[in-house]
């Protein structure tokens, strides 16, 4: 789209924002963030990239499902980690 398109679509003048100092900008809606919230923040420069999962379909055993779903929220999860856990262990006894 260019910067047209965009204008038209959705009512806004594109100009008006790209000539916006930054103290015109209304930030009265966003809280102020404290040393606290920023405490446990992660910083990903020169790090891996984090592996984004995959969506895939299974058939899985009926009575393995509903096993797994006995354990509340986060079934998905449980099987992930199941699933790591045989990688791991395979990992390891292919090492040796």
């Amino acid at each position: 789209m260019n910067k047209k398109t965009i204008s038209k679509t959705y009512g806004t003048d594109i100009d008006a924002f790209k000539n916006m100092k930054d103290e015109d900008i209304d930030y009265s809606d966003i809280p102020r963030t404290t040393p606290e919230f920023w405490a446990n923040a992660v910083i990903r420069k020169g790090l891996k990239p984090v592996v984004r999962k995959r969506q895939v379909t299974l058939r899985i055993d009926s009575d393995i499902i509903d096993y797994l779903r006995s354990g509340g929220n986060g079934y998905q999860t449980r099987i992930n980690q199941l699933l790591r856990s045989f990688v791991d262990a395979d990992r390891a006894a292919q090492a040796k």
